[in-house]
């Protein structure tokens, strides 16, 4: 996790947003390769760990522990490795994002993979996602890793997701945790440090350096902005949208190395030393009353 740029005219909301889609329509094009999606798409067999980690977590929250037959809105889907998984596991997926690069690519890995008539991919921002779906209602809405500090407003958020539940179902979200968030590596005294907001500012924190999380490829569109949502945050948009929340838990375990105090294999990432003192993901199930 790099540091942020300080700035004396931080953007609007507006142009932290633009740098934002031209930052993701290139690295949707950069996952391609490091998410080694096409040979993904190629095996039917297989399944992201995010998607399997997220239904072992969502199991006792599904009609017979299952997804099959249910309608899914995966929420900021990116390239729709996920929202394949979740297809092959049975669920009926319309994934949703904001890039237009991200949207195409999805569209052909789903056809490359055979579950186009599974998986349907559409673009749009959370506040267009209700009328980009033609007021269409689903048993579940998902959404997974790295999606909560691009929003700049958790409570638009929040109404996307009541939206597109029907009464009865349900939302899942596995993610990163915003305490991590809020730490860097210092080098110099080889610690975590808090050196980021935790707390939401109405700021966000700009980067600039240009560097992707999984490819060593520069970006050429290298600005990009987040916001420090806190986890109270989080759950008073749900509950103030209406969902009732059925579970709660935080991990000691990722997806990604997000720094250098990190060890991991096999997709899962932990703290080198006192892995008990810092969270590093968390997961939530609420659902809509019937």
């Amino acid at each position: 996790m790099t540091s942020d740029v300080p700035s004396q005219t931080p953007p609007s909301v507006a142009e932290a947003l633009a740098d934002n889609l031209a930052n993701w329509d290139e690295r949707a094009r950069l996952h391609v390769a490091s998410y080694r999606a096409e040979a993904f798409a190629d095996d039917p067999e297989a399944l992201e760990l995010v998607a399997r980690t997220s239904l072992e977590l969502m199991k006792p929250h599904l009609p017979g522990g299952s997804l099959a037959g249910l309608d899914v809105a995966h929420l900021q889907c990116h390239i729709g490795t996920d929202s394949i998984s979740l297809a092959r596991m049975g669920a009926y997926v319309t994934g949703v994002d904001f890039s237009g690069e991200a949207v195409g690519i999805a569209r052909r890995l789903a056809d490359r993979a055979g579950v186009a008539d599974r998986a349907r991919f559409v673009r749009a921002s959370l506040p267009e996602a209700a009328a980009a779906l033609g007021g269409r209602l689903f048993d579940l809405v998902y959404t997974s890793v790295g999606v909560l500090t691009w929003l700049p407003d958790l409570s638009e958020w929040a109404a996307a997701i009541d939206s597109l539940l029907k009464p009865g179902g349900l939302f899942f979200i596995l993610e990163d945790h915003p305490m991590l968030f809020a730490l860097d590596w210092d080098e110099e005294r080889g610690r975590l440090v808090a050196a980021h907001p935790y707390f939401h500012q109405p700021e966000p924190t700009t980067w600039a350096d240009g560097w992707d999380y999984s490819s060593p490829e520069r970006l050429r569109n290298q600005r990009s902005h987040g916001w420090a949502h806190p986890l109270s945050e989080t759950i008073t948009v749900l509950l103030d949208a209406g969902l009732r929340v059925e579970s709660f838990k935080e991990h000691r375990t990722m997806f990604w190395e997000a720094n250098e105090a990190m060890v991991g294999a096999d997709g899962e990432w932990t703290l080198r030393d006192h892995p008990e003192r810092v969270p590093l993901m968390f997961s939530l199930a609420a659902r809509k009353p019937a």
